[in-house]
């Protein structure tokens, strides 16, 4: 017997997160995140281009059943705007691809190249490549949601609560069926965050910068996710803020902490071999499938 496998369960399973923790706070670990991804769970295509910036580009996953139109995930990974690389998350398209949901995986310019509100303007950008590949993706035009994670998440939030990015692109955010925000940011100023900072030039940041600022009734149905203990995003101030804002105001939204995840592992609950630190992966097609049990408050 070799000495892996006599090491206890909790111990392997702790490794798998750290590992797979790597890549989302900021490191670059592709080869170690391809080891989570069954490629044969999914189909589709790598480095689309959906503008002429060499950053502009996108992963698409698909089901394999191709039977019958499905819903479609655009998502976009955090990084603090400053870093990332959309093969980081192929585990999360092959996550929503297993589950029978279609989904993008969108590159987006950072800072310092660019400044608010360029990244907005990509992700708008990714968005609209979406609704007009529809009939390629076999997708539902009905049934378009908006996910992200972190950084990312305050990209979705931005799009669905601001009509100004999606409006630039000729699309308006009633026509998304809906937005996922995993840990996101959503009420930070004053920004401490020395990378925020340079990518919001602050202090000149506008109050209308914060998704919380564009909460209305006209926002699409929502779902937040955060770790309870997070320690990089106040998740009360943020997810919990956000969600009794918009429910407020009429908008269908749900929102649930994890114990045992914090601001990384929360989204690497998705992948398969790290569904058991929390059900995220359930609660995200639950949130996508209608017909599946609702997510437990």
């Amino acid at each position: 017997m070799n000495g892996r496998a006599t090491l206890p369960r909790i111990n392997r399973r702790a490794g798998l997160a750290a590992l797979l923790a790597a890549p989302l706070a900021g490191c670059s670990a592709s080869g170690v995140l391809d080891a989570f991804v069954s490629r044969d769970s999914y189909r589709g295509r790598e480095g689309v281009a959906y503008g002429r910036h060499r950053r502009q580009k996108l992963d698409i996953y698909l089901p394999l059943d191709a039977s019958r139109p499905r819903a479609l995930v655009v998502f976009f990974y955090g990084g603090g705007w400053t870093r990332g690389e959309r093969a980081d998350y192929r585990f999360v398209g092959e996550a929503l691809a297993a589950g029978g949901v279609a989904a993008i995986v969108a590159d987006y310019r950072l800072s310092p190249e660019v400044r608010y509100p360029a990244f907005l303007e990509d992700c708008a950008l990714a968005v609209k490549w979406a609704f007009d590949n529809v009939l390629p993706l076999a997708v539902d035009p009905d049934r378009i949601h908006l996910m992200g994670h972190s950084a990312g998440a305050y990209n979705a939030a931005m799009l669905a609560l601001d009509g100004r990015w999606l409006k630039a692109v000729g699309l308006v955010p009633r026509q998304l069926s809906g937005w996922i925000g995993v840990a996101g940011p959503y009420d930070f100023l004053p920004i401490r965050n020395p990378d925020a900072q340079v990518a919001f030039n602050w202090p000149a940041t506008a109050p209308d910068t914060q998704p919380l600022a564009h909460v209305s009734p006209i926002a699409p149905p929502t779902l937040l996710l955060a770790a309870r203990e997070d320690d990089t995003v106040n998740p009360q101030r943020s997810t919990v803020g956000l969600a009794t804002a918009l429910r407020k105001v009429g908008v269908p939204v749900r929102h649930k902490l994890y114990d045992r995840v914090g601001h990384s592992t929360v989204l690497a609950a998705m992948a398969g071999p790290l569904d058991w630190l929390a059900p995220v992966r359930a609660d995200v097609l639950a949130f996508l499938e209608p017909a599946a049990a609702p997510v437990r408050a």
